[in-house]
């Protein structure tokens, strides 16, 4: 009996429908069951074309030839998600992963091969496995709901499209587009997939079945490439696109970190349009990736972020409205945010100047990102100036993001209490202050929490959930909720100096200024982060984060390290300069238009050679003190802060799990002998003291 899948038929027009309904999870995924059902279900579409009637399921013969195929999802939103991501982990052998590709290989290829037209209805995500499910369907029709999001992800687990996607989608848009699409990782909306070429049309939800109907009667022929968009897949101009292809990922990724990319260059260069090799490379080369250490650890990451999504209980109301106090790049831009994301807001700020140029930023953020004028016309209409803090009356929720003085904001709040709702929730974007003293002057601190967001807060998923010790549990709730409702990631920390992020990043930026000043050059020390696997190096985020902002954070925090220090001279001198950053045009780094002037590596410069263990192992120490400090709960969630909080190599799968590969014992090892080459900044917590299992256990 099927549990996922259901056949039924209309009776007008012959046309079958194939929905699946995956209630196991929020969303449909092509796992083993799923794909054990479909298989069943093409197998009686396939016995009613040779016998001219359909054999249901549950309801037993139909009484008309089967006239069209149509598969969509019985969710109320989402098509389908790709494969169980779940299930790859439990795959131990790439000739099991092998067989499991080469089925799923000849499952799509009867869809494709039905002598029927066949049509995929995509509401809502449809993603990996599910599009090159819809590939394999002749017409493709699309829902324009902004939810509606096409692509291939896949390299974001370390692998490449395995279901037919790569020959389905170089067939379809030709190699140059389906490539950029699969080695990008990119999603799309209705419209834009239209436009590729992914979906043949783009309708209003109510207006689908109509238009599949119509579709399928007039079964036009499928879409393909044109024959300009198919000339790259020539011998002659292939091995010269690929090479250009490979130098391009080369300059964003390092193979060794990221196999995967490179890979599919080489995958497309050496079968170009041939399907017979395209399908053999995916079934050869995908379970040898799939089995890879990269995407190993890039499932833990995904894992990781499924598990911040979770946190937020869907029982706990999500805020409509929100009011957000100071217009600055931060107050600004969550204010924006909150816009995009659906929310009605209102922005105070005592200077029309400040709220002015927040409201540009909103603007140019808005057409940036939803690029339909209709939808950029309401999220501005959805974003208010409030100079006298009118929306104070009716929001579910407050956003306070002005000067990091804690005083200021004491006064702001206790002000803010006597004039918002009693059901409204209370938050600081603080990034340093500890949660109790700013609610220090609030008749009920226990609605008060901390909404840490990061900058730039439109490109940042993570934002720190801060619990102070009177804030009540169910205000802890309805702030992890609301981040979810900016399609933000929460991660619940402990008030304490920097929460988790800024704790841990700083003793690794101070290392950097520590190198700079023994004389080691910023290129090769940026470098050194880069070459781990870090998106930029220290003295570049730095300059991106602001070095104002770094030193007013190691100030507070400096003392509170585990190997405490002092604010270096160098970082007061540059602030006092003027020299801040990438928003001052200098910083460590010289900007211009926004771009850091390129530096190189002088000929005869010899960086030290344990360069990149002084600058990660600050930061692996600290993580250790934090667990051990219990400002998270356990080594995941750690994990999945620093990972989406700073960009930690996604490819290593955290920093607690980098020692925990690396050998603990050895890690801590090599940390002593940092600690006697270059002094008491590599000072081991005590929780290195501690078994793994007794640290993961919280141990103080």
């Amino acid at each position: 009996m099927n549990t996922l899948w259901t056949i039924e038929q209309d009776a007008t027009d012959g046309i079958c429908r194939l929905g699946i309904d995956d209630r196991s999870h929020s969303v449909n995924l092509l796992s083993v069951a799923a794909l054990d059902e479909l298989d069943a279900c093409i197998a009686r579409v396939e016995n009613g074309l040779e016998t001219g009637l359909a054999t249901g399921i549950e309801a037993g013969p139909y009484p008309h030839p089967i006239k069209g195929l149509i598969i969509q999802s019985r969710k109320p939103k989402g098509f389908i998600a790709g494969a169980d991501v779940g299930e790859f982990d439990r795959l131990a052998d790439p000739s099991e992963a092998e067989r499991h590709i080469r089925r799923v290989h000849a499952l799509l290829a009867r869809i494709e091969d039905l002598p029927i037209p066949t049509l995929a209805l995509i509401h809502g995500v449809c993603l990996g496995g599910g599009l090159e499910l819809a590939l394999a369907c002749r017409y493709r029709i699309a829902s324009d709901d902004p939810a509606t999001k096409l692509g291939f992800p896949e390299v974001r687990l370390g692998i490449f499209p395995g279901y037919g996607g790569t020959w389905r989608a170089i067939r379809t848009l030709g190699p140059v587009a389906a490539m950029q699409a699969m080695l990008t990782g990119q999603t799309y909306s209705a419209r834009q997939a239209q436009r590729m070429g992914l979906v043949d049309r783009v309708l209003p939800q109510r207006q689908l079945e109509a238009g599949a109907r119509d579709l399928l009667r007039a079964a036009p022929l499928p879409s393909r490439a044109s024959f300009s968009q198919r000339l790259p897949n020539l011998p002659a101009v292939r091995g010269w696109v690929a090479h250009r292809m490979t130098r391009r990922t080369a300059a964003k990724v390092r193979q060794e970190h990221y196999p995967a990319p490179f890979a599919l260059i080489e995958h497309w260069r050496a079968n170009g349009a041939n399907a017979r090799g395209l399908l053999d490379g995916e079934a050869r080369r995908v379970p040898e990736l799939l089995l890879g250490e990269t995407s190993t650890n890039l499932r833990r990451v995904f894992h990781l972020q499924e598990r911040l999504k979770a946190l937020s209980d869907v029982e706990v109301p999500r805020p409509q409205r929100v009011h957000v106090v100071g217009a600055g790049v931060m107050g600004g831009d969550i204010a924006a945010w909150c816009a995009l994301n659906g929310l009605t807001v209102t922005l105070q700020d005592l200077s029309l100047d400040q709220i002015g140029r927040a409201m540009k930023r909103a603007h140019h953020l808005f057409e940036q990102r939803l690029r339909d004028p209709r939808l950029v016309r309401a999220a501005w209409d959805r974003l208010m100036p409030d100079p006298d803090g009118e929306g104070l009356h009716r929001t579910d929720l407050v956003i306070e993001a002005v000067a990091e003085q804690t005083e200021l904001k004491q006064q702001l709040f206790a002000e803010m209490e006597t004039l918002i709702p009693e059901h409204a929730l209370l938050a600081t974007n603080t990034s340093s202050i500890p949660i109790e003293r700013i609610g220090e002057g609030l008749r009920d601190p226990g609605r008060l929490v901390g909404l840490h967001f990061f900058n730039p807060v439109a490109r940042m998923q993570l934002v720190e959930v801060v619990q102070g010790t009177q804030t009540r549990p169910e205000s802890m709730q309805r702030g992890l909720a609301a981040v979810r409702a900016l399609d933000r990631l929460p991660l619940p920390v402990k008030s304490s100096p920097g929460f988790l992020v800024n704790r841990v990043l700083m003793p690794y930026l101070l290392e950097a200024v520590d190198l700079l000043d023994e004389g080691v050059s910023i290129a090769a020390i940026d470098k050194a982060a880069v070459d781990y696997g870090m998106p930029m190096g220290p003295l570049a985020l730095a300059d991106t984060v602001g070095l104002d902002i770094c030193l007013a954070v190691s100030d507070t925090l400096g003392p509170a390290l585990t190997a405490p220090e002092e604010t270096p001279e160098r970082l007061r001198r540059m602030v006092a300069d003027g020299q801040l950053g990438k928003k001052s045009g200098r910083g460590f780094h010289r900007y211009r238009d926004g771009q850091a002037v390129p530096e190189s590596i002088s000929h005869g410069d010899r960086p030290p050679h344990d360069l990149t263990e002084r600058l990660i192992f600050r930061l692996l120490n600290e993580c250790v003190a934090c667990l051990r400090e219990g400002v998270v709960a356990d080594p995941d969630l750690l994990d999945a802060g620093v990972v989406f909080g700073t960009g930690f190599a996604p490819h290593r799968g955290g920093p607690l799990h980098e020692i925990a590969q690396g050998g603990w014992e050895r890690m801590r090892e090599r940390l002593d002998t940092l600690q006697r080459d270059h002094g008491r900044h590599f000072r081991p917590d005590r929780g290195w003291q501690l078994t793994p299992a007794g640290l993961y256990r919280g141990g103080h």
